[in-house]
């Protein structure tokens, strides 16, 4: 069974920085893709990031990048998401998921809170 476990949120200022982490345990044969989404209170869950296990690095969402970066550890396992100049905007429920063996697999989700 697989499983996602998150790590680093928390409250921040505005203009700080987190970096969250997400790591999987269980089988897992063939991983696809691996990312981050967010969910903020009122609005719909939205891609962040994602990346393909045969890299180091990913994509960001227009609407991040230059802020946020995706990166995954040697051991494939772990995934991170370094989130810099941190916005009130950014609060929200952050949740890595897995695409693997023909399956999505998602955290629980994290809390990030951006406030002042």
């Amino acid at each position: 069974q697989v499983e996602l476990v998150e790590s680093g949120g928390g409250l921040v200022q505005p203009g700080g920085s987190l970096r969250l982490s997400c790591t999987a345990s269980g089988g897992i044969f063939s991983a696809s893709v691996m990312g981050w989404y967010r969910q903020a209170p009122g609005k719909e869950r939205e891609l962040v990031a994602r990346l393909q296990p045969g890299h180091t690095w990913g994509d960001v969402v227009d609407f991040l990048r230059g802020r946020f970066r995706i990166s995954v550890d040697n051991d494939k396992r772990t995934w991170n998401l370094q989130n810099n100049n941190l916005r009130v905007e950014d609060t929200a429920v952050y949740y890595c998921y897995l695409a693997a063996d023909s399956k999505t697999y998602w955290g629980s989700g994290i809390q990030v809170t951006v406030s002042s």
